[in-house]
């Protein structure tokens, strides 16, 4: 169905590289081009340092897009363009702040292997707290920061989706959601369950690195972004209140050994299993919507 060394295209909207934020997105933007086959890597947005990145970087850069009255990015225009701009038939959308390792790739062989027609992969991010530029010119770099993910890093909540894998055409029509604000990435799934097509769950395969960070580029910090700002409240509207349980449950689940289909009863049980990480999650949305504000 696909072949085994087409190339995905990974595509993203990054914020100013200014700071801590613009060290950890070169970070991830870095570990993207050292994947292998390389990816197609797009960055939309005409924010500070984009156009510099992408061209030390060797990747696109699209300045051009749609923003709310806010002037936040539009995910649906970025979604329409990535889909027009890849080259081929994989996509993922991967917020700035993930470092990927090749075994990123080795899943989405996986997936191509099962020969779903349609398919969403995600999974849970490992965060861990990293405020320096990373050496990628170590051979071994790859294994160092698996290693150290898996020492240092702590597994976040199942509702914390920082990366997305599906085909052409799927989502190349999507609501106009404002991007890093809330309840977009549950309709995602949501959309996917609905139309019957398989959500794997990846994060026994994918070591997704979140490279942790504050929120004080945004008034009211990330309680605002995700939960009570307008913005968030708009992108709830527009996701139609998605349920979090059927915005975050997979339906399939990626091994090391091969994929293996959830039914209700073990999908409810993950959830079940989550809910500590759910439970701090929210804290830390509450007590940082107090101290960023």
């Amino acid at each position: 169905m696909y072949s085994s060394e087409e190339r995905i295209t990974i595509f993203t909207v990054p914020k100013a590289f200014k700071g801590h934020i613009g060290i950890i997105q070169q970070n991830a933007i870095n570990s993207w081009k050292l994947l292998r086959p390389q990816p197609q890597i797009i960055l939309f947005g005409n924010e500070e340092g984009i156009d510099d990145i992408s061209q030390k970087l060797g990747v696109i850069h699209v300045p051009h897009i749609q923003y709310n009255e806010y002037g936040t990015p539009l995910l649906d225009d970025i979604f329409r363009q990535a889909q027009e701009l890849a080259k081929g038939s994989i996509l993922s959308y991967v917020n700035t702040d993930i470092i990927l390792l090749n075994n990123f790739l080795v899943a989405v062989k996986q997936l191509r292997s099962a020969l779903f027609h349609d398919f969403l992969m995600t999974g849970q991010r490992t965060d861990v707290n990293i405020t320096e530029p990373l050496d990628f010119d170590i051979p071994t770099w790859d294994t160092q920061l698996h290693h150290f993910a898996l020492k240092q890093g702590i597994l976040a909540s199942v509702v914390c989706m920082d990366y997305f894998v599906f085909p052409k055409p799927l989502y190349a029509e999507i609501p106009a959601f404002a991007v890093g604000r809330g309840h977009w990435d549950h309709w995602i799934v949501y959309y996917a369950r609905e139309l019957g097509i398989p959500v794997v769950d990846a994060t026994e395969v994918v070591t997704a690195i979140h490279q942790n960070h504050n929120y004080t580029h945004l008034l009211g910090g990330r309680g605002a972004a995700y939960v009570t700002g307008e913005e968030a409240k708009q992108n709830a509207k527009l996701a139609g209140n998605v349920h979090i349980f059927n915005g975050s449950v997979a339906t399939w689940k990626l091994t090391p050994w091969g994929i293996k289909k959830r039914n209700s009863l073990s999908a409810f049980s993950s959830f079940l299993v989550d809910i500590p990480r759910f439970a701090k999650l929210l804290k830390e949305v509450n007590w940082n919507n107090k101290s960023e504000v």
